[in-house]
């Protein structure tokens, strides 16, 4: 077998394993070696060799006795937020360490019906609250195209395992950005589905009416293949989408009317918010999306100009709603049913106080905290409420918008990454870093980062792409169609 099985991406390696020439044995055993050779990159919280392993040569025998699974002998790793029977899951929080779920998460079954192979866990922001995995209590997660740079998050490890090909694949969750900012900053394809598109049963909740499981891969097909394994409706989630799958490669594939070779995209109409193109954006970003967006007017799409005049509220709007469900939330870590539990308490509230204080990280006790107030009497109208109503009226913004496009575009962040620790005095400053990508999660609206070349110090940029309700095949069609005239998508840090 070839030495390079670890730069497959999925497509690649599945019409190997289906042709014959590849093995999900060889691809996991290239994998796991790959691991051990980068293990400073912080990627994974549990690594199972053995079980990967088994796996694989099980799915081997699967395909050699017929079985067509669609992704069967694929080897992929969940972030550590959704439970698993075969891996430990702890969120990336000490509360939670040692922790194994009676069940699989509903994304984690479904993806294990179409056949994949789990190779473990990946590190997060503690209960993906973060924007560059520095407040995971396992350690940082880096960039593998710089070291001393941060991968973003929450979903970093996801996405430096794949951006170090590590993995061809892997499962985020986006509640304020968590897939498609980490995907900028690794210079890998992910993509954000609308909200309700994939089951929440079983992914540990941080703010229930955001969070939004999705895949980050190489390209715009690996991720159509694996959103097809991981998207259907739930009746165990009371938000899950009570609709059909679309076939997502079919309609990544689908020929527009009108189009030609040269001109795929002809008649798209991609709207520009002036919003996402403040003085303040970094040049080299700027310069990086404007060059992804000429490259898809070459290909036939037509840019317009629309507004978005609430994007500036974004950010205190999520910084409302998405503490005050954590809140919520994070009240059942309470050291008596699961979990972390301080020793020897004088009481049921020394218990609390105590298990709390010791196994949450600060990033999670201050959205807590924030969270409560907000939610506190005297204060719910004033807030809470207030910041319900904003959100209602950013939605309405996108509608606006799309009378006139069929997609939104713009930058995903207005810097590319920044160095480890840079920010950690500061998380107002780190929240601020998510202007772009909050007001499509505030909408539930479908969202991918597709990489559109490099800016300062050589470090990756993404275009973010936004879609209308349930329009995921569309922006899969765009960013495939962009992906075949360019080899942005390919490029890979140095070493791989």
């Amino acid at each position: 077998m070839s030495a390079d099985l670890h730069t497959l991406g999925v497509a690649d390696g599945l019409a190997r394993l289906n042709a014959g020439t590849l093995t999900s044995r060889a691809w996991v055993d290239a994998l796991l070696s790959r691991a051990d050779a980068q293990q400073d990159l912080g990627c994974y919280l549990h690594l199972d060799a053995d079980g990967a392993r088994a796996a694989a040569d099980a799915a081997d025998a699967r395909r050699a006795s017929g079985d067509k699974a669609p992704l069967l002998g694929v080897p992929i790793a969940h972030k550590d937020i959704f439970v698993t029977t075969a891996h430990p899951t702890t969120a990336g929080s000490k509360i939670l360490a040692g922790y194994r779920s009676p069940f699989d998460a509903t994304v984690v079954a479904n993806m294990a019906a179409a056949g994949v192979v789990s190779l473990g866990k990946l590190n997060c922001d503690e209960f993906a609250m973060g924007s560059a995995n520095e407040n995971s209590a396992y350690g940082p997660v880096r960039n593998p195209w710089d070291r001393s740079r941060v991968p973003g998050g929450s979903s970093g490890g996801s996405a430096a395992a794949v951006a170090a090909r590590l993995l061809p694949g892997s499962t985020g969750t986006d509640t304020g950005g968590s897939i498609r900012q980490p995907a900028s900053f690794t210079g890998i394809t992910g993509i954000k589905p609308t909200y309700g598109r994939c089951s929440r049963y079983g992914m540990i909740a941080f703010a229930s009416s955001l969070d939004q499981a999705g895949p980050m891969a190489r390209s715009a097909e690996d991720c159509a293949l694996l959103l097809q394994a991981m998207a259907g409706f739930d009746e165990r989630d009371a938000t899950s989408l009570q609709q059909p799958t679309p076939d997502f490669v079919a309609e990544m594939k689908a020929v527009r009317p009108g189009a030609t070779a040269e001109q795929p995209l002809k008649g798209l109409r991609i709207g520009l918010p002036a919003e996402f193109f403040p003085a303040a954006l970094d040049a080299d970003v700027n310069a990086a999306v404007r060059e992804g967006l000429a490259a898809l007017e070459r290909l036939g799409a037509t840019l317009v100009p629309v507004s978005l005049p609430r994007t500036e509220l974004a950010i205190p709007v999520y910084y409302i709603i998405a503490p005050a469900e954590a809140s919520s939330n994070l009240s059942r870590f309470d050291g008596v049913r699961y979990g972390h539990r301080a020793e020897s308490p004088k009481d049921l509230l020394d218990l609390y106080q105590r298990t709390r204080t010791e196994a949450f990280g600060a990033e999670v006790q201050r959205r807590i905290l924030i969270g409560t107030y907000v939610l506190s009497h005297g204060y719910y109208d004033a807030y809470y409420l207030q910041a319900q109503k904003l959100r209602r009226m950013i939605a309405d913004d996108f509608q606006q918008a799309f009378q006139h496009c069929d997609l939104i575009a713009g930058p995903v962040a207005p810097t590319v990454a920044w160095k480890l620790g840079e920010q950690g005095d500061d998380p107002v400053k780190a929240y601020l870093a998510d202007i772009f990508t909050l007001p499509g999660s505030l909408a539930g609206l479908p969202g991918m980062s597709v990489p559109v070349g490099t800016g300062a110090h050589g470090l990756p940029v993404g275009l973010q792409l936004l879609g209308n309700y349930f329009q995921e095949g569309q922006l899969l069609h765009t960013a495939h169609a962009l992906q075949q005239a360019t080899d942005w998508h390919r490029a890979a840090p140095a070493g791989v």
